[in-house]
């Protein structure tokens, strides 16, 4: 009777009014921890923005310039008595033709005031080391303008190009500046007549490497990193696809399975360091494969991007409604064509996505490379599997690493391309997402 009568006690109203407060007052509080949950978020977000926005905005600044470059426009005299002295326009003679004099003329015609072997060096250096190949290949492609005065445009030393793009202060001392008063003098006469101007660089992305800043091309790289990622997605897609359907539809549910299963989602997190050193003991010592070949390096990049392929390729095949598969077996179907015919088809939209950002993973990788040999300097444009090649994040790393200034430039342009490359792919994902994303 005690229990039930202070039950139904009618509380103070003191007390109500106090309970009340202490309730509004943990209300407030716990909207205030919400507002600065979101205003830290905000803050991250905020300043995550920042930081890519000024990474994005240096490189850009700093690689922009290396799609122009400088190039000088000669008047060449093609002596037929230096090209072609017999005057039967054989190729091999052709090519042996001394170019270099024949520019070495035409920039004397300019500065007749230039004597000697030093001065004349001096002003020869203005030129690129490539500018004979240059008259060569026009003389090649034109053989009737032998005995004849052209205009050919050739580059300019990496030096003039970084004085002309202003990342040389010409009012230093000239014991301070890379180029002297003598060559400065020069490189003006030329600029007042017209005959150095900027040119879009086209060689930038049609060509190889090259020790010569001026010289130095993403080609080779890029067509490197395209013969790696055949190789990868054609070994690594497959075999990540077949594991998955099993390890997902047929594998029965024991401790070893679920051990697979946890190696598996290990491997995923294992630092791409190991996967080369994996390659180099494997592929290299015991199989004697070629090193430097994009063979090699599709095979490491395929052990890497295989887990996050079998990982992307499960959560499809769970993301297939059960209901999918019983009507299957209802109508008759075997468990192999269940999944042939309904469950892979339906969830190959996520598998690909999964396989295309697992190579984008891969092409941004560099450490597993560099274990097999692809750092290596090659200049010729890899033509097979097989061939010495290098990749773009191995070609970056290779630019970083070399002292000229010109290469600081060309190092943010192949960061640029490397990341238009891995927009366009993750791009591609999303695209396949979209058009092939199935609602349940």
């Amino acid at each position: 009777m005690t229990d039930v009568a202070n039950k139904y006690t009618v509380e103070p109203f003191s007390a109500s009014v106090e309970k009340r407060e202490r309730f509004n007052r943990l209300l407030k509080k716990r909207y205030a921890a919400e507002a600065r949950f979101k205003m830290w978020g905000i803050a991250a977000i905020s300043v995550a923005v920042v930081f890519l926005v000024l990474l994005l905005g240096s490189i850009i600044m700093q690689g922009s310039s290396a799609f122009v470059t400088t190039r000088v426009t000669l008047d060449v005299h093609l002596d037929p008595a230096v090209i072609d002295p017999q005057g039967t326009k054989d190729p091999k003679v052709l090519a042996a033709a001394d170019y270099n004099a024949l520019l070495r003329k035409s920039m004397q015609t300019l500065f007749p005031e230039v004597e000697g072997r030093g001065p004349t060096r001096a002003m020869m250096s203005i030129l690129s080391s490539s500018a004979p190949y240059a008259v060569a290949d026009f003389v090649r492609e034109n053989p009737d303008q032998i005995g004849q005065t052209v205009k050919i445009s050739v580059l300019t030393d990496d030096i003039i190009d970084m004085l002309r793009k202003g990342y040389i202060d010409r009012n230093v001392p000239e014991s301070d500046r890379k180029v002297d008063d003598f060559q400065l003098g020069i490189y003006d006469k030329l600029v007042s007549t017209g005959a150095i101007a900027a040119a879009l660089n086209t060689d930038l992305l049609t060509t190889g490497d090259s020790r010569e800043p001026e010289n130095a091309g993403l080609w080779g790289a890029v067509v490197g990193s395209f013969l790696t990622l055949i190789v990868t997605i054609g070994i690594s897609f497959p075999l990540g696809v077949m594991a998955a359907i099993y390890l997902e539809e047929f594998a029965p549910k024991n401790r070893w399975t679920d051990m697979i299963e946890v190696n598996i989602n290990n491997l995923a997190a294992v630092p791409s360091i190991v996967f080369g050193l994996l390659g180099l003991a494997v592929f290299l010592n015991f199989f004697g494969m070629p090193r430097s070949a994009p063979l090699v390096g599709g095979l490491v990049l395929a052990l890497q991007a295989l887990p996050i392929i079998i990982i992307a390729s499960r959560a499809a095949i769970k993301a297939v409604p059960p209901s999918i598969r019983e009507a299957a077996l209802g109508m008759g179907a075997s468990p192999l064509q269940t999944v042939v015919h309904h469950t892979l088809p339906l969830s190959m939209p996520g598998m690909l996505t999964g396989a295309i950002l697992g190579m984008a993973h891969a092409l941004g990788e560099t450490a597993p490379l560099l274990m097999i040999g692809m750092v290596a300097f090659i200049v010729d444009i890899p033509s097979g599997f097989t061939s010495p090649a290098t990749v773009l994040p191995v070609q970056i790393y290779l630019w970083a690493d070399s002292p000229e200034r010109a290469f600081v430039e060309k190092t943010s342009a192949a960061i640029m391309v490397l990341l238009v490359f891995l927009v366009f792919m993750n791009a591609a994902a999303i695209y396949l997402r979209k058009k092939f994303e199935r609602k349940w």
